[in-house]
């Protein structure tokens, strides 16, 4: 189980780098006195980078990410910035899929 540390800091990232969330609304109507389910709407909501979040990640993790990115050679930050590139453009998200997957399914 992640530490509190970890987990604050996970979701300062999310929330520094924006996310998407499935919601889902349901309406119900009253049919011989039992609740039926008569609408299900799921819908996808982005929710964009958010500044303050990055200004505070970089305000407590910046020293040490730029530690580590010191540590790299040229070589491996061109092949880790054409990685970043390439997944940027091509590739959607776990989280996109999942959430594609499950509208589909509806």
């Amino acid at each position: 189980m992640e530490n509190n540390e970890t987990q604050i800091k996970n979701a300062l990232i999310k929330k520094a780098i924006g996310y998407n969330t499935k919601e889902t609304a349901e309406e119900y109507a009253i049919s011989d006195g039992d609740e039926i389910l008569s609408k299900k709407k799921i819908s996808i909501k982005h929710f964009p980078p958010d500044v303050s979040a990055i200004k505070l990640f970089l305000l407590y993790y910046g020293e040490k990410s730029a530690e580590m990115l010191n540590e790299l050679s040229d070589e491996d930050l061109e092949t880790e910035k054409i990685r970043l590139l390439k997944s940027l453009k091509d590739e959607p998200t776990k989280e996109q899929n999942d959430l594609l997957k499950e509208l589909k399914k509806t």
